[in-house]
């Protein structure tokens, strides 16, 4: 099924892991997919690494419904971006939608402020593994997988396998 125009929003602020964010939106621009990046506001973000990403629009600007999905990058920017009530209001109402969504190592503490991680399988940087079993999510070591409609990654170097664990899932919900 093609994924031709489907959007998919990433949410990033200053410190984002600039690769988990390139490196995504290419492999999903690949298949067609619309790349939305929001940030606060419309100033260039300079990531981890220092590269600079241009925002398209601001979080409090997003429709749930107008999305195909959501990732949500890793870097220092997911506890920056969970201090916005627009974003983990848009992240839980896309869980409720049982929209994909796409969390890569830091980007866990934007889904646990959005509390959508009790009780479900979790991965991401060793330095949340705490945050997200306290907030009652299941611990799970391995490079990406899929927990219903979340895709879960651990870390940069296991970009691949989560890019293909994302692609399949969108392809999925586009079927």
């Amino acid at each position: 099924m093609t994924l031709e125009g489907k959007k998919v929003a990433f949410l990033v602020a200053e410190g984002v892991e600039d690769l988990e964010y390139y490196a995504v939106a290419m492999r999903l621009q690949e298949e067609g997919i619309i790349i939305l990046t929001a940030a606060k506001d419309l100033k260039p973000v300079k990531g981890k690494n220092g590269l600079e990403i241009k925002p398209d629009t601001k979080i409090e600007d997003l429709v749930a419904d107008d999305l195909f999905g959501l990732v949500l990058p890793g870097g220092w920017a997911p506890d920056k971006v969970r201090r916005q009530k627009e974003a983990t209001d848009l992240v839980a109402k896309i869980n409720d939608q049982g929209k994909i969504i796409g969390i890569i190592c830091h980007g866990g503490l934007l889904a646990i402020s959005a509390k959508i991680v009790a009780g479900k399988k979790t991965i991401g940087s060793l330095g949340i593994k705490d945050d997200l079993l306290n907030a009652g999510a299941i611990w799970v070591d391995e490079p990406a997988f899929r927990d219903g409609n979340q895709v879960w990654g651990r870390v940069v170097a296991d970009i691949p396998a989560f890019n293909r664990e994302l692609v399949a899932a969108f392809q999925e919900a586009a079927a």
